[in-house]
């Protein structure tokens, strides 16, 4: 017990940093990808194309591998040079993204063009339809699939470790190499697994919420 309180600082401060990029992902991908599913929907050929092109790309390729390109690529191409933090939420939020948009992508389709139409008889703009009409029907239809992205996000943030920052992973890491002994890894198993499941019950509560909406 003695020597779990003491590496418990350590590894309490990574998971700092793991909530970090966890919720800042959330915050960018999440309107990014309703952005991304609505230019799918776009008249636009061109549009259309670009955004087809952009989630090919995102989740056609390993996520380590993005962030290895963001960080260093783009800097050894001075193209672009970002921190580290900075290039994995960037990765991050582009990655989950392109996800995100293929589930509102399924959710507007499941919206009938009847509802539309109904829509503007009585007389609402556009935006008004969205708001009241398509969103809450949307956002209840996919909830279930951004639950398991999100529960895929928590264990995802792992990651970053790949180009030195200090999350929860990183941490386990060095104690476990520092004192030759797997009881880091257990712990940060047991760590994850609990911000598995914390994930899982918020995610539970939200979709029993928006059961108002049948």
């Amino acid at each position: 017990m003695d020597y779990i309180w003491s590496i418990l600082p350590s590894l309490l401060d990574g998971l700092k940093m793991t909530f970090g990029v966890f919720g800042l992902t959330l915050l960018g991908s999440l309107p990014l990808g309703m952005v991304v599913a609505a230019a799918l929907r776009s008249d636009l050929d061109v549009l259309r194309g670009i955004m087809n092109v952009y989630i090919w790309i995102m989740r056609g390729t390993p996520l380590l591998l993005q962030i290895v390109f963001v960080y260093y690529g783009l800097s050894l191409a001075q193209i672009a040079t970002f921190p580290r933090f900075e290039a994995a939420v960037l990765t991050f939020i582009l990655n989950y993204a392109a996800y995100f948009a293929e589930i509102f992508r399924g959710g507007f389709q499941g919206i009938s063009q009847g509802q539309y139409e109904g829509a503007k008889v009585l007389g609402f703009s556009p935006f008004q339809t969205f708001k009241l009409i398509i969103l809450p029907q949307v956002t209840k239809a996919v909830m279930p699939a951004i639950g398991n992205e999100v529960v895929n996000l928590v264990k995802d943030s792992s990651l970053v470790y790949v180009i030195g920052l200090g999350d929860l992973m990183r941490a386990g890491n060095i104690a476990a190499a520092r004192d030759v002994t797997l009881m880091p890894y257990i712990l940060v198993g047991i760590l994850y697994l609990g911000l598995t499941a914390v994930a899982t019950i918020v995610m539970r509560q939200i979709e029993h919420r928006l059961n108002y909406y049948r």
